[in-house]
């Protein structure tokens, strides 16, 4: 969606289709799935859980906290990520209240 066509669109609109945009990839999903069973961890648990290189879950882990949906916290020159509990529920009830909509049965096609 380019920058000027952004502006035809509410806040909402926009937001959720930032959200949507960041968890478009496998691996993102993947990591999310793997900080919610752990509760958090260090990014090279990450990186032994996922069969992906430390750069590309990186970029992975940036494009998460981009959207607020995780959070780190720097230890030495470690990172201790986790899933941000209040943005996580924002961010389902803007999914929620996209596919909560109820859609009439009919013969569309």
């Amino acid at each position: 969606m380019g920058l000027t066509k952004t502006k035809n669109f509410t806040r909402e609109q926009n937001e959720l289709a930032a959200i949507a945009k960041v968890l478009a990839h496998p691996a993102r999903i993947a990591i999310l799935e793997h900080l919610l069973k752990v509760d958090q961890c260090i990014g090279g648990e990450i990186v032994e859980e996922i069969p992906l290189a430390q750069p590309t879950i990186s970029r992975h882990l940036k494009e998460l906290k981009s959207i607020g949906i995780i959070k780190g916290d720097t230890e030495g020159n470690r990172v201790n990520y986790c899933i941000d509990a209040a943005r996580w529920k924002e961010v389902q009830a803007m999914m929620n209240g996209l596919f909560d909509t109820m859609v009439k049965e009919q013969d569309c096609c």
